[in-house]
């Protein structure tokens, strides 16, 4: 009862306290100093890509910012991962954009709205977690995430050619409308000092990341264009810029909204929720494998849905963990999650007092800090990859990356089909396991028959059966063996080893009862070899055991082999599941 106790304590405190994990550790002065100097540091890149990513879902700059400030504190301190740094990220947003966009809502709605989704997601994710639920999202399974990404960052990056080139772009129904759009409006459109701006922008993160990598390329480059644009008089000259940014820390409050729009927001808002933490999660365990630290997909979960929750009631919007902020923080030498609530304090900071210097910002290097940030997302030989361990994989990968840009700005159709696809193949794989006859090698392993040209006998069969056995195969073990039995007119013995089966369910057991009672009646004896203890205790529950028989269940293979020769002697050939090596019992 004590060790119970003292393990409740713990998981309670890893569950609503988990930074007890680190926070002491802070009283070392080095880790103090390290965590500042990373914390300072990825504050100058979210600064600048907080706002670029508001711009992104449609809101406000300002609200990348207030999505900055106790986001990532909170979710350091109810988090899992020490290294993870949270806030606005490109793909988060941009979905953001697609649920609200289809509503036609005015400004200060739309930024309600945006809030609104931030709280739904978090308490989704709050709830999962508490439940143990995070294995949801394992639906979305690796190819499916590759195709995501890689459509996901062309979409984002197209939409920002728009704004480079200084064309206010008619959206379409679909992502090629939109483009065809703002193809047709490049000859008379086109905004010369901002395209100017625009292609300076992308130069200098270009050329800062190159030559000078040690350097924050972002902050570097906003300052610079700031300054540019403020001497040029960029603004006088028709050049958009970020304009007035509301000083002060943002306000609590519970977004309101018509009733009528939650049950449209419920789907996009779950959508949030799980790509939000897969995108949390998979960087988090990217850094954990450096730092051998523990990770819990329930706990990072929870803090994740709080840290959603908060930015929604601060006015903010839906977050999720930056993989280019937690590198930086990674190099940067960050060992707790106190980086994160250092970079928080002067995002709050500046809310407080450096908003009047963002005033002269070109909209148009915003749109460059997106696309130089989503070009990294996107890579080919995630693709081959996938198609070389297995084709399925990579048709799923390259079916949602086709669907995803067709249906963008919609992407979760993307994600639908993809996880559509995933089940069928499984479903698919799992129908038709590996079935074969085996029988013992020149080396002394019991092998595939066939496929290694060795001798079987006509009276004796030992089947191997490689997979679960469930509703939807069962019918198929059952065809295999009826074949089995038909190409041996004269069989008397078969054995069906089940050491690979980990589930059965009713259907499994309901065809194994059916196949005793079929060989039974036509004279063949049935036995079952090293059938794992949960499928024996699912078979005593069901009094399936005992109607076979506990003498014709086997632990062992080479038990099996001796009962046979033992109760059949000259009658049955054995010949090829004995060893002629001076080899006791056969490798199991």
């Amino acid at each position: 009862m004590g060790d119970y106790l003292i393990q409740l304590v713990n998981d309670g405190k890893r569950r609503f306290i988990p930074f007890l994990d680190w926070i002491f550790e802070l009283k070392k002065p080095e880790i103090l100093k390290a965590d500042i100097i990373a914390g300072i540091t990825v504050a100058l890149i979210l600064i600048p890509q907080s706002m670029a990513y508001a711009q992104l879902a449609g809101l406000p700059p300002q609200m990348g910012l207030y999505a900055s400030f106790l986001v990532p504190i909170v979710a350091a301190l109810f988090g899992s991962s020490r290294q993870l740094q949270n806030g606005p990220v490109a793909i988060i947003s941009l979905m953001t954009a697609a649920a609200l966009l289809p509503l036609n809502l005015e400004v200060e709605q739309y930024v309600m709205y945006a809030a609104m989704i931030a709280i739904m997601a978090g308490i989704m994710q709050v709830v999962l977690g508490l439940l143990r639920l995070g294995v949801l999202v394992d639906f979305l399974s690796h190819p499916v995430v590759i195709g995501f990404t890689n459509a996901a960052a062309i979409v984002i990056s197209s939409l920002q050619l728009g704004k480079i080139l200084g064309i206010d772009v008619e959206s379409g129904t679909h992502l090629y409308q939109t483009l065809w759009n703002l193809v047709v409006a490049i000859p008379d459109q086109t905004h010369l000092p901002t395209l100017f701006m625009g292609i300076f922008s992308l130069a200098l993160l270009v050329l800062l990341k190159k030559f000078a990598p040690k350097l924050p390329s972002i902050l570097l480059t906003v300052v610079i264009t700031i300054l540019t644009s403020w001497l040029i008089g960029y603004e006088a000259m028709g050049g958009k810029v970020v304009a007035e940014i509301n000083s002060g820390l943002p306000s609590f409050q519970v977004p309101s909204i018509n009733p009528d729009h939650i049950s449209s927001l419920l789907l996009p808002a779950f959508m949030i929720a799980l790509l939000s933490f897969v995108e949390a999660f998979s960087i988090a365990k990217a850094v954990a494998s450096k730092t051998r630290q523990h990770l819990s997909a329930d706990q990072e979960m929870v803090g994740k849905g709080l840290a959603n929750m908060v930015a929604g009631v601060s006015q903010g919007y839906a977050v999720s963990g930056s993989f280019s902020r937690t590198a930086v923080a990674f190099d940067s030498g960050a060992k707790t999650g106190f980086a994160a609530i250092v970079s928080g304090i002067i995002v709050g900071i500046t809310l407080l007092f450096l908003t009047p210097l963002l005033y002269h910002l070109p909209v148009a290097t915003l749109a460059s800090v997106i696309i130089i940030a989503v070009i990294g997302l996107f890579h080919f030989q995630p693709f081959k990859h996938a198609w070389t361990v297995n084709p399925h994989d990579g048709f799923v990968a390259l079916a949602v990356f086709v669907s995803t840009l067709y249906f963008a700005p919609h992407l979760e159709w993307g994600i639908f089909i993809g996880i559509a696809l995933s089940l069928m193949f499984y479903l698919y794989r799992t129908m038709t396991p590996h079935f074969a006859e085996v029988a013992l090698s020149k080396d002394n392993i019991f092998r595939d028959a066939k496929l290694f040209n060795l001798e079987t006998s006509e009276s004796v069969a030992f089947y191997r059966y490689d997979g679960d056995l469930y509703f939807a195969n069962a019918g198929y073990l059952e065809r295999k063996l009826l074949n089995a039995v038909a190409d041996k007119p004269i069989l008397k013995v078969i054995v069906l080893d089940l050491e690979a089966v980990d589930q059965i369910d009713v259907t499994g057991e309901e065809m194994l009862r059916h196949m005793s009672e079929r060989l039974s009646e036509a004279g063949i004896e049935f036995y079952i070899s090293r059938a794992k203890f949960k499928v024996t205790d699912a078979l005593k529950r069901s009094g399936l055991y005992d109607e076979i028989g506990a003498e014709h269940f086997f632990t062992r293979r080479a038990r099996a082999i001796e009962m046979i020769k033992k109760k059949y002697g000259d009658q049955v050939d054995v010949s090829h599941l004995v060893s002629h090596k001076p080899i006791a019992v056969p490798s199991e």
